[in-house]
């Protein structure tokens, strides 16, 4: 991920919508959304009200007991998910505990111990999640034993590891985890987890054929599929979750990052009636649950859980997917473009009949990019030359346009 020590020097003194400012007054567009998380822009007056309001009653509250926000925002979870998730639990901080606290469900219910993973995936940064992640340089510094965790190829369509392509590959990926059921572990697997789409490693993008084939092979060999959403969900894709633009249902979905909607700490962890029989006190977290951020969790999916909502970051996606499809034909430099909703890549190539990354030159993009008060994120996590467009859901089709224009001026400067 890119950061020059200008960034680093940078200091932010207030930010509206997508909009930034520094001490100096200079207006910059966060196309990153923060990390991610701010599905409805930064200091978004609904949230801000809805919780400054909960904020004269009550703001914390012990989870032995129950709060309305806290009560509502369970009902309302399970109302926006795929129907077989019937259960869903708060009591967990961010990503790294409800991944963690989704995978001591699944062993606790069916007492098997492995998990599947895979590569240049990032599904948290606790001690065990850092070793169910795929990145070797996270791990490295540090000395903990990795055990009963496999990793295994993601579907990276652009640059596929079996040499093939879709359709005709017939999603060998799934079949590689077949043979390692078979042949390489113990008959103990309890899970597998994966990001829908994979976001840190480069916005890679599944056929939808690949999620079939992986829940049948999930439902053959009686092992729990885990969906961590916790980039995908609320909204980002144009459905709440990609459970549903996949037209799949995983055993337990995970969520955090845009469901705080202007950068409140939530997380949840959704599940199928059958997980419900693990004791609270083996994963339950003092400020999970908290009653301010529930009720700002609360206001969001009420703005976001709207069809026409919904069809405007499906559009706006469109929109931006358009621009960038032109600014291939025009960049030699663009090999690939991919996205759905506003969760998008553009992958830098310094050749496209050889595909080879250019990681030199995405930097430079993301450096140029901040000179000219665009906030752009690269892929650190996977071959670091892909950068990212994933700005607040509610952003206006004028400001993607100012956003793509500012793009293009940054992309034009790079055609001598």
């Amino acid at each position: 991920m890119f950061r020059s020590d200008e960034i680093k020097d940078l200091e932010i003194e207030k930010g509206t919508g997508i909009y930034l400012y520094d001490k100096e007054g200079n207006q910059f567009i966060d196309c990153e959304a923060g990390t991610f998380n701010l599905s409805l822009g930064y200091c978004n007056k609904e949230i801000v009200d809805a919780v400054n309001e909960q904020s004269q009653k009550l703001t914390h509250l012990t989870s032995s007991y129950l709060a309305e926000p806290v009560v509502r925002l369970a009902k309302k979870l399970i109302d926006i998910s795929p129907k077989n998730l019937t259960r869903a639990t708060t009591k967990v901080c961010g990503g790294s505990t409800a991944n963690e606290g989704a995978i001591k469900l699944a062993q606790y219910y069916n007492k098997k111990s492995e998990v599947i993973s895979f590569y240049r995936s990032h599904v948290g940064q606790t001690i065990y999640m850092q070793n169910v992640s795929g990145n070797s340089f996270r791990k490295e510094p540090f000395h903990f034993p990795q055990s009963d965790i496999a990793h295994m190829n993601y579907p990276y369509c652009y640059r596929c590891p079996y040499n093939s392509t879709y359709p005709e590959c017939q999603c060998k990926c799934v079949d590689e985890i077949e043979e390692y059921l078979n042949y390489g572990s113990t008959g103990n697997v309890s899970s597998l987890i994966i990001e829908p789409i994979q976001g840190n490693g480069g916005n890679q993008i599944p056929p939808k054929e690949y999620y079939k084939k992986l829940k049948k092979l999930c439902e053959e060999c009686h092992i729990e599929l885990i969906f961590d959403e916790i980039q995908t969900g609320i909204g980002r894709l144009g459905t709440m979750f990609a459970a549903q633009y996949f037209d799949v249902e995983p055993n337990m979905i995970t969520t955090a990052k845009g469901l705080g909607g202007s950068g409140y700490q939530i997380a949840a962890i959704l599940m199928e009636e059958k997980f419900n029989i693990m004791e609270s006190h083996f994963h339950s977290f003092t400020y999970g649950s908290n009653v301010l951020s529930c009720t700002a969790a609360n206001k969001t999916l009420e703005i976001i859980d709207n069809e026409e909502f919904l069809k405007h970051v499906r559009e706006a996606g469109n929109y931006i997917l358009e621009r960038l499809e032109k600014f291939k034909d025009k960049y030699s430099f663009i090999g690939d473009v991919r996205g759905v909703g506003l969760m998008i890549g553009v992958e830098i190539v310094k050749d496209r009949e050889t595909k080879e990354s250019d990681v030199e030159l995405t930097k430079e993009i993301a450096k140029r990019a901040f000179q000219n008060r665009l906030l752009l994120r690269t892929s650190l996590y996977g071959l670091g030359n892909v950068f990212k467009i994933r700005p607040s859901l509610n952003i206006t089709f004028e400001e993607c346009e100012v956003m793509m224009d500012k793009l293009e001026k940054v992309l034009d400067s790079f055609v001598y």
